[in-house]
């Protein structure tokens, strides 16, 4: 099934009218029906009744995107929505090890606690906690630093800055967002590498497998980096694909 982006986002924002002040251009964009007057849709082509949302000359006109541009904002928004996602859970992880780092002491307590507790009872299906990876791994933690564990907060919570910059700078089509995003997601792929050869886990492929594509998609459909012409094909195929564009090419005698 084709979705048809342009309807779609009609539908949901409502549709984009404009009446340019050159007068062909102005009349193949009007139309005069029964019910009055009515406009062509910068988006999805469409008439609609009532008086245009702006007016003014043609070259100040929005640039509205619309088919294969409109699709791309819209891969672009769900990354941002991904990246905002996940910078707010690593900034609770980074809460999480600041406020471990400052009562570490009383934690470990706790836990050794409710380890003596439930350890009987993990017995008597035959596990034995005091050989748990899990077990052992929290354990671990018990003996870093303060320091150490101030740092790690601290790397996070910047991690999780870059997520949410990224976020924004993804969902308002920013083309310094797409250089980070591409940039900062490769950087990270060679880690998450590593750690599907340390355990695998299927969150850890289709995380890793997402951030694969959303690097290729965004640095060949933004042409980053000089790929398929760059920025000035990408501008132009920006232009190309708006209706007034369109429209006005097609008022210039051949």
């Amino acid at each position: 099934m084709t979705i048809d982006w342009d309807r779609r986002t009609c539908a949901r924002r409502g549709h984009a009218t404009y009446a340019p002040d050159e007068a062909p251009l102005r009349e193949r964009l009007r139309a005069e029906t029964r019910l009055g007057e009515a406009w062509r849709c910068l988006r999805c082509g469409d008439f609609v009744l009532g008086d245009p949302h702006g007016s003014g000359p043609a070259e100040d006109a929005p640039l509205v995107p619309r088919g294969k541009v409109l699709r791309d904002l819209f891969i672009l928004r769900f990354l941002a929505v991904e990246r905002a996602v996940r910078g707010v859970f690593i900034v609770l992880v980074a809460a999480a090890v600041w406020k471990f780092s400052n009562s570490k002491d009383a934690v470990r307590r706790l836990f050794d606690e409710n380890l003596k507790v439930v350890r009987p009872v993990f017995r008597h299906f035959h596990y034995d906690l005091d050989h748990s990876p899990v077990v052992g791994s929290i354990q671990k933690t018990f003996g870093y630093k303060h320091s150490t564990l101030v740092l790690v907060a601290a790397l996070l919570l910047a991690y999780a800055l870059i997520e949410l910059v990224e976020a924004g700078g993804l969902w308002y089509a920013k083309r310094w967002a797409e250089y980070l995003t591409v940039v900062a997601t490769a950087a990270f792929l060679p880690l998450e590498i590593y750690e599907l050869t340390e355990r695998i886990s299927w969150l850890k492929i289709a995380t890793l497998v997402l951030n694969v594509l959303a690097v290729v998609y965004i640095a060949l459909a933004k042409r980053l980096f000089g790929l398929r012409g760059g920025r000035a094909a990408f501008e132009e195929e920006r232009h190309s694909a708006s209706l007034l564009e369109v429209e006005t090419s097609a008022g210039v005698p051949a």
